[in-house]
C-alpha cells in the first residue's frame, strides 16, 4: 500500500462521514467542468452565469486548461443563455491575453497553444509560411505586426536565388559562398521598414503578373511571424451584428429538429448587398479568421468587396457570402466564400462553386462550436444559395464526408448529411447505405464501423431540391471535364498549352466576339474557350451561339450571379457539360 493511501478497512471510528465528504468533493466537478457543462445545460441561465463568475478567478497553470476555459467561454458568448451570460463570457475572454502572459512568465511550454485546434488565442503569435496575397493583406493593414522568422529559414539557397533581384551586389556572396547572412543584407537595405513589409513590397514591384509574383514568393517557403491585433484573434473577433441578439435558454436545435426540405421550401432569407467599404471590412475579418487558424480560403483571399451579401438567417445567425474578384475567377464555375456569424462571433466558414443549377458546397464549423446548431446553420446556408444562385442540386465533395479525412470519419460526418436528406450519387454506394440503415434499425445502439464509413464516403453525397430532376448531375465530376479538355488539346497541339490561343480565336469567331472586349470579358473568354472548343460550339445554331456569347460576357461581369443563371437556362450547353463531365470525353 502506498504511503497515505487509505481503505475502508483502515478507517477508525468516527472517520466515515469525513471520508465520504472528501470522496464527494473529489468526485464533484470543479469550476472548469461546471463551465463546460453549462454549454449544454439549457435551460440553465443562472447556472451558466454562476459558472462564468467562478471561472473568472480560476487559477490556470497550464495551456491545456487555458484552451478549455477559452473555448467554453467563446461557445457561451456565441450561444448565450441570457444577456448576463453573454456579458460574463465576454469579460472572461478579455482576460485571455493576460493569462497567456502569466503562463509565459511562469516558464510554461506554450506550444499547445499553437496546435491546429487551439491556434488563434489572444496573446499568442502565429507563425507560418503565409502565401504572398495573405501576407500582403496583413502587412497592408498593420506592417509592424508581421516579421520574418529568420530562425526558421531552413532553405537559404532559395533566398540566394530570389533576393539578388532586389539587393545589388548580393550575388557576389550568395552565388559562391556558404552561410550567407541574408538577414543582415535585408536589414541593411530596408531602411527601418519592417523586414516582411519590405520584402513583400519588393516582390510586389516586380514586372510580373500577380499570379507570377505569388508563385515566386511562395517558392521561398519563407516563414513569417504575425502578432494579430486582439480583434483579429479567435478570442476577440466580433462582426458588428446587424440583427437582434438571440439568447438560448431553451435547448439548442439538434439535427433531428431541422427539416432541410422544409427550409428549402420556406420563404426567402432577408438579404442585403453591403457597401464596398463594409465588404472590404468583412473580407479583412474573414481573412484574419482563417489566418489565425493556420488556414486560407481562396474566395476570401481573392474576394471581391463589391460582391458581398449578408443574410439574416434568424436565431442571431448571419450568413455572409462573397464572390471572387474578376481577375481571379475560376474558368468555368462561379466561386463564393461563405462565413457564418452567431451573435457577432464567427463560428464557421465554407465555400460554394456553382455550375448552372448545381452547387458544390462545403461547411466547416470551428472547433469551439461543434456542439452548436450546425444542422440549422447548414440548412439556412443551402436556402440562401438556392435563393441567390437558383441552385437545384447540392453536391458535397467526398473529402467532406470522410474520404481521406479521418476527422470526418471519427465524427460520422456521412450521417450528418444523410439524415438531412442527402443521398449517394453512386448507385452501388446508395444500396450499401440502405443496407446499413436497415442493419442499424434492426440493432439499436450499434454504430457504423469506420471501414464502412470510408466506403460510403468514396462517392460524396448529393441533394436534389424538390421539383428538380433527380440524378441530373449524377456521375458528373469537374475533373473528368478538365481531363477531356487536356486530351482534346493534346490531340491538336502537342506542346503544353500551345493550342490555347488558337482555341480562343476559334471560339471568339464562332460566337461573334471579335469586337474589343473589356479585360474581364477577355479573361472570361480565354478561360472558357478550351471547354467551348471541346464541345464544338462552332456547329451549334446561331441562337445557341448567341446565348453562349451572352454567357461569356456575363462571366466577365461585375458579379457572377447572372452568369450562373444564364448558363443554367442554356439547355444544350448544360446537357453537353453533363455528358462530358461523366464520360471524360467530348459528347
Amino acid at each position: 500500500m502506498r504511503e497515505g493511501q487509505r481503505t475502508a478497512e483502515t478507517r477508525g471510528p468516527g472517520q466515515t462521514a469525513d471520508y465520504k465528504d472528501r470522496r464527494r468533493r473529489a468526485s464533484s466537478p470543479g469550476p472548469l467542468e461546471r463551465l463546460e457543462a453549462a454549454r449544454r445545460l439549457r435551460p440553465g441561465a443562472n447556472e451558466a452565469e454562476a459558472a462564468l463568475g467562478n471561472a473568472l478567478t480560476l487559477r490556470v497553470d497550464d495551456p491545456e486548461t487555458l484552451v478549455r476555459l477559452h473555448d467554453a467561454a467563446l461557445s457561451l458568448r456565441a450561444y448565450p443563455h441570457s444577456p448576463g451570460v453573454r456579458d460574463r463570457a465576454e469579460r472572461l475572454l478579455a482576460g485571455t491575453a493576460g493569462r497567456v502572459a502569466a503562463l509565459a512568465e511562469a516558464g510554461c511550454d506554450l506550444s499547445p497553444l499553437d496546435g491546429y485546434e487551439a491556434a488563434g488565442i489572444a496573446g499568442v503569435p502565429i507563425a507560418m509560411p503565409f502565401s504572398f496575397d495573405v501576407a500582403r493583406q496583413i502587412a497592408a493593414r498593420r506592417p509592424g505586426s508581421l516579421r520574418v522568422d529568420w530562425d526558421a529559414v531552413d532553405q537559404p539557397d532559395r533566398l540566394g536565388s530570389a533576393l539578388p533581384r532586389f539587393l545589388p551586389f548580393l550575388p557576389e556572396e550568395a552565388l559562391v559562398d556558404a552561410n550567407v547572412a541574408f538577414r543582415e543584407w535585408v536589414d541593411a537595405a530596408r531602411g527601418g521598414v519592417p523586414d516582411a513589409a519590405w520584402l513583400l513590397s519588393a516582390f510586389d514591384g516586380l514586372p510580373r503578373s500577380p499570379a507570377e509574383k505569388a508563385e515566386l514568393w511562395d517558392a521561398l517557403g519563407l516563414q513569417l511571424a504575425w502578432e494579430p491585433d486582439a480583434r483579429e484573434t479567435r478570442t476577440g473577433m466580433r462582426l458588428p451584428p446587424r440583427c437582434d441578439a438571440f439568447f438560448h435558454d431553451g435547448p439548442l436545435l439538434a439535427r433531428r429538429d431541422v427539416s432541410l426540405s422544409g427550409e428549402l421550401a420556406g420563404p426567402p432569407l432577408p438579404t442585403e448587398r453591403v457597401s464596398r467599404r463594409d465588404g472590404t471590412a468583412f473580407l479583412a475579418a474573414a481573412q484574419a479568421a482563417m489566418a489565425v487558424r493556420y488556414r486560407e480560403l481562396y474566395a476570401f483571399t481573392h474576394g471581391d468587396p463589391g460582391s458581398v451579401v449578408r443574410a439574416d438567417a434568424g436565431r442571431g445567425l448571419e450568413l455572409w457570402v462573397c464572390g471572387i474578384a474578376a481577375d481571379r475567377r475560376l474558368p468555368l464555375r462561379a466561386g463564393y466564400g461563405t462565413f457564418f456569424v452567431k451573435n457577432g462571433v464567427p463560428v464557421g466558414y465554407g465555400d460554394a462553386f456553382a455550375l448552372a443549377d448545381r452547387v458544390d458546397v462545403s461547411l466547416n464549423v470551428f472547433y469551439a462550436f461543434r456542439d452548436g446548431e450546425s444542422a440549422y446553420l447548414y440548412a439556412r446556408l443551402l436556402r440562401l444559395l438556392e435563393q441567390l444562385l437558383g441552385a437545384r442540386t447540392f453536391a458535397v465533395d467526398p473529402y467532406q464526408v470522410g474520404h481521406e479525412n479521418e476527422e470526418a470519419i471519427a465524427s460520422g460526418a456521412f450521417w450528418f448529411y444523410r439524415k438531412l436528406g442527402f443521398r449517394s450519387a453512386d448507385p452501388a454506394l446508395e444500396r450499401l447505405v440502405r443496407r446499413e440503415e436497415a442493419r442499424l434499425a434492426a440493432r439499436p445502439g450499434t454504430r457504423t464501423s469506420p471501414a464502412t464509413l470510408r466506403r460510403l464516403a468514396a462517392g460524396g453525397v448529393v441533394h436534389d431540391v424538390e421539383g428538380a430532376t433527380r440524378g441530373a448531375w449524377d456521375g458528373f465530376h469537374i475533373r473528368r471535364l478538365g481531363l477531356a479538355i487536356q486530351r482534346h488539346a493534346a490531340a491538336s497541339k502537342p506542346s503544353p498549352g500551345g493550342g490555347a490561343k488558337e482555341s480562343t480565336r476559334r471560339v471568339a469567331r464562332a460566337l461573334g466576339l471579335g469586337t474589343r472586349p473589356s479585360p474581364s470579358e477577355a479573361a472570361a473568354l480565354e478561360g472558357l474557350a478550351p471547354l467551348l472548343d471541346l464541345l464544338g460550339v462552332a456547329s451549334w445554331s446561331s441562337a445557341q451561339r448567341a446565348g453562349l456569347a451572352a454567357i461569356v460576357r456575363a462571366k466577365g461581369g461585375p458579379t457572377e450571379e447572372r452568369y450562373v443563371r444564364l448558363l443554367a437556362r442554356h439547355r444544350r450547353l448544360v446537357e453537353a457539360l453533363r455528358a462530358a463531365g461523366r464520360a471524360g470525353t467530348a459528347p
